[in-house]
């Protein structure tokens, strides 16, 4: 079983067992849900900055007439548990519904767009509108999470009709543009950036009064109303699209309407406190742990649980650093993450729906058409070459050597394109030759070995995991390598580190690895153990940035998004060290990569081990990604896409390592000359190119009948 395969898995239906068990423990489970939640609201009212304590608050619920007690209790802190009590319950019970929606354990409540749409709407209000108060970051907030998910839900419910594939595919690429534009805005905006890293962060600490409640809580109502009313007709679904549709269902209909509650609940909790993301796939697993396979009594234990989880972390972000707050999104990602992984770990994985389906035989595959070979002799020595393979290395590296002439010629300078070839190789006028080897190759040979490493660590995630959407992030690598470098540049006070990102992305791997219990068969417990460990450092990072000076964080978020300016011969030759060692490697590992296309048994009896296999598979893999998060930054859709597009050039018939090692740097580098060219004056990072136009290429490709794509 490949290690990222889980992510392939549906909910399956779960071992039956005595009916009276159930009936019994569930409302012994909903009882203690509730005390719980009961308990945190209580606390929440009595523990604050002041010094109104319990009896305070029993005075005033009692009738007292105190200033002091009308403003603490009533002005701040009743207002503030009720919205934490109703975002938590919103995002909970979101995050039941979509994991049932898209049949998917790991769905979160962002997987629509909304919370890309709603920092959109933010971030475009404070740069273009000046917006600054509470309550217009809460319009345009709202405004933005509706707009993104009603594009999510017109893609997805387009030509081809509405399936749970192209709901979370349309979300996640809608999500990356929003998310690509955001960063566009911010990182040309000092302004928008100040006041989008202390949004991003959600906090409950600026709800004063009910007068931001009471505007989104008919939303909010309308949102609960409709999850409930959805619940028969999902519950069906969950058996099928065609039992669903002989019980008097329409499956499409049902997900637009799913769709519609989760995107007014999450829209109205994001306009609420921000993007407070982590809690909805923590509330559907913890729920799914305690009611079993009905999915009403889930969404009524989601909802509990996410109020009562939002309720406590906020209660936590008043104390553990008074006089300050801390932000809610690392409370949650401390308190979600290890309860999170604690549940993956146990033994319940089929009570989740989270078996891993049988690999998929060699009889049961389509025969793929025949690869056309040619032999070279040269006396006793002879070599297999693939034709195909081999002219599509060949025009990659034409087309390559063309990006690198076109990237030393772009910029602000009277080259022209016979000047400039002469000048990479140092002829001609001195002035061009210091101009191009001096200040562009040097960024050119950074581009090309991150990208280099990109598309070989994407190559082989998706051929060991046998999916296309599978990257090294899943295992929380990018974040982890930006984690890395950022308390690298704390601790050292210089940027520039670029050892600390495969530093970074090994140690995330390693603790993933080890808390997960080894790669093994499941890989469920690995993906979501990787999320967990991305939320975690993802919420580092922000903290990181949210602590700095605004000139600094304004460079370091720069970085962040995916960029090379700066960057030059010194983090581009250890790189390209470790890629004269890697590649050979990754070529061998190839090889045998080909042989687990076949199930573990045929490996097996052909020499392979699937488990050692696997393991320096995803190691090369790791070290690469690493690498290339060292050099540029956490670039997107580079490791996605690379693979993709050399499979489709090359072939299916064998893992495309050379052309996605071509394709990704001739990616990074095209990225690069785009975002230092299209603006006058203005450089967007290259993360934020490879974002905006990934975005789309993610619809082409995996949305296009043509796709194997398998989640």
């Amino acid at each position: 079983m490949s290690l990222l395969q889980g992510e392939r898995a549906e909910l399956a239906e779960p071992e039956p067992s005595p009916p009276a068990r159930p009936t019994r423990r569930l409302p012994r489970s909903a009882g203690l849900l509730l005390a719980a939640v009961l308990a945190l609201a209580a606390a929440s009212l009595c523990i604050g900055a002041g010094e109104v304590g319990a009896a305070g608050v029993l005075d005033y619920l009692g009738g007292s007439d105190s200033a002091r007690l009308q403003l603490v209790v009533g002005e701040l802190r009743l207002p503030r548990t009720a919205t934490a009590l109703l975002v938590g319950a919103a995002l909970g019970v979101a995050g039941c519904l979509l994991q049932a929606v898209t049949r998917n354990p790991l769905a979160e409540t962002g997987l629509l767009g909304v919370n890309a749409g709603a920092s959109l709407g933010v971030v475009a209000g404070i740069a273009f509108l000046g917006v600054e108060t509470g309550f217009g970051h809460l319009v345009w907030a709202f405004a933005g999470a509706v707009l993104a998910s009603g594009l999510v839900l017109l893609i997805a419910s387009g030509s081809g009709g509405s399936s749970p594939l192209r709901l979370v595919l349309a979300g996640s690429a809608l999500g990356a543009i929003f998310g690509g534009l955001t960063s566009l805005i911010v990182v040309n905006s000092a302004q928008a950036y100040d006041g989008f890293r202390q949004w991003v962060l959600g906090s409950l600490a600026g709800i004063e009064g009910f007068g931001e409640l009471r505007t989104l809580a008919p939303v909010l109502a309308v949102g609960f109303l409709v999850a409930l009313c959805v619940v028969r007709p999902l519950s069906a679904l969950a058996l099928g699209d065609d039992l669903a549709r002989g019980l008097g269902h329409r499956p499409g209909l049902i997900r637009v309407v799913v769709a519609l509650s989760v995107t007014l609940l999450t829209a109205s909790a994001v306009a609420l406190v921000g993007p407070v993301s982590f809690l909805g796939l923590l509330a559907g697993f913890a729920a799914r742990t305690l009611a079993g396979p009905r999915l009403f009594a889930q969404i009524g234990c989601a909802g509990l649980i996410g109020a009562g989880v939002l309720t406590g972390a906020d209660v936590l972000a008043r104390v553990v650093s008074k006089p300050y707050e801390a932000p809610v999104s690392v409370i949650l990602a401390l308190i979600g993450a290890p309860v999170l992984i604690a549940i993956v770990r146990s033994q319940r994985l089929g009570a989740l729906g989270m078996t891993d389906p049988e690999p998929a035989s060699a009889a049961g595959r389509q025969a793929a058409p025949s690869d056309r070979r040619l032999v070279v002799r040269r006396g006793p020595l002879s070599l297999l070459v693939a034709w195909r393979p081999a002219l599509a290395a060949l025009l990659l590296s034409a087309f390559l050597v063309a990006a690198v002439v076109f990237a030393a010629y772009a910029g602000q300078s009277d080259l022209d394109i016979p000047r400039t070839f002469r000048a990479i190789f140092g002829v001609g006028d001195h002035f061009d030759v210091l101009l191009v080897q001096k200040f562009r190759l040097g960024r050119i040979v950074a581009a090309l070995t991150a990208g280099a490493a990109l598309g070989l660590a994407g190559c082989l995630t998706q051929t060991l995991a046998r999916n296309r959407l599978a990257t090294p992030e899943l295992l929380g690598v990018n974040d982890g390598a930006t984690a890395a470098v950022l308390v690298s540049v704390t601790v050292s006070g210089t940027f520039g580190a670029w050892w600390a990102g495969p530093i970074g992305a090994l140690v995330a791997v390693l603790v993933v690895t080890l808390v997960a219990g080894g790669l093994g068969q499941r890989g469920y417990r690995v993906l979501v153990v990787g999320l967990a460990m991305s939320a975690l450092a993802s919420a580092a990072t922000q903290v990181v940035l949210a602590r700095r000076s605004l000139s600094s964080a304004s460079s370091l978020y720069t970085w962040a998004s995916g960029s090379l300016n700066g960057r030059s011969y010194d983090v581009a030759w250890p790189v390209l060290i470790g890629l004269a060692l890697l590649i050979p490697a990754s070529l061998v590992v190839a090889r045998q990569l080909n042989v687990l296309r076949f199930d573990d048994a045929t490996a097996s009896s052909l020499g392979v081990s699937p488990a050692r296999v696997r393991l320096v598979c995803m190691l090369l893999a790791v070290a690469l990604a690493g690498l290339a998060v060292g050099i540029c930054g956490p670039v997107g859709f580079v490791a996605l896409a690379s693979p993709v597009i050399a499979s489709r050039l090359a072939g299916p018939l064998r893992v495309p390592v050379l052309g996605s090692v071509l394709v990704g740097a001739m990616l990074i580098l095209l990225a690069d000359t785009l975002g230092r060219t299209v603006f006058d004056g203005v450089e967007v990072p290259v993360g934020v190119v490879t974002t905006v136009l990934g975005g789309p290429f993610l619809l082409w490709v995996l949305l296009g009948r043509s796709s194997a794509v398998r989640l």
